[in-house]
């Protein structure tokens, strides 16, 4: 199926960070943490209830990203049964700040920063994308976090913060994410609507939030006419 061509040039093409541009392999850490106390059949409900509980975590006031990790991690081990340890947390906030960029995004992102202005605006602390954003090895416009903004994403007070700084409405944007909840869907109902789904199934594809699901950033920078 050829890819479509956007009909505009977008002024800003803005993209989620953790598990859209930089890797997020939690459930390896998640295993060590819980070790052999969730039995092997019942694995994967655990992993699925566990991100469900950092989904929620964020939707009230912002506090500090290690903090949303031990919490949510310490309420689904609650409603498990199971142990946590007292250190989830700081466990958790040094594999984020460990990890890399996906091996797709490094040249194409580069590539796409030579001809748009890109921003990054992430459901982190300021200190994890000091780490992480100069490992993407391009050059950013702008990198907004959740601490600087004091909401986290999918408040829609996360996303005013980012046009704000920027001056700039929704129809400004091409936005990137390979997270519906937290950022497509939202974005959807507060106006935006070229959204990109940078599918690695962490969500099913949901119908109804025009959005165009692609499988790399090769594909959207063909989209961007580069």
């Amino acid at each position: 199926m050829p890819i479509p061509s956007l009909q505009f040039r977008p002024k800003y093409v803005s993209f989620d960070c953790y598990g859209t541009l930089i890797e997020y392999p939690i459930t390896p850490i998640t295993r060590e943490l819980v070790g052999d106390q969730i039995p092997a059949e019942q694995w994967d409900q655990f992993v699925k209830e566990f991100r469900g509980y950092r989904y929620d975590q964020v939707r009230g006031e912002y506090y500090s990203y290690e903090q949303v990790l031990h919490d949510s991690f310490e309420r689904v081990c609650r409603k498990w049964g199971v142990k946590a340890a007292p250190d989830a947390g700081k466990r958790f906030a040094d594999g984020v700040r460990s990890w890399g960029p996906h091996a797709d995004v490094p040249e194409p992102l580069k590539k796409m920063s030579e001809h748009y202005k890109l921003v990054i605006f992430s459901n982190a602390d300021d200190s994890f994308l000091e780490e992480s954003v100069p490992r993407l090895g391009a050059d950013f416009h702008a990198v907004y976090t959740a601490e600087q903004a004091g909401f986290y994403k999918p408040r829609y007070a996360a996303f005013e913060y980012m046009l704000d700084q920027l001056d700039a409405s929704p129809e400004d944007f091409v936005h990137v994410s390979s997270h519906t909840r937290y950022d497509l869907m939202p974005m959807h109902d507060m106006g935006f609507r070229n959204l990109i789904l940078l599918d690695r199934g962490y969500d099913p594809v949901t119908h109804g939030y025009d959005y165009v699901p692609v499988k790399s950033l090769d594909d959207l920078n063909t989209m961007l006419g580069i």
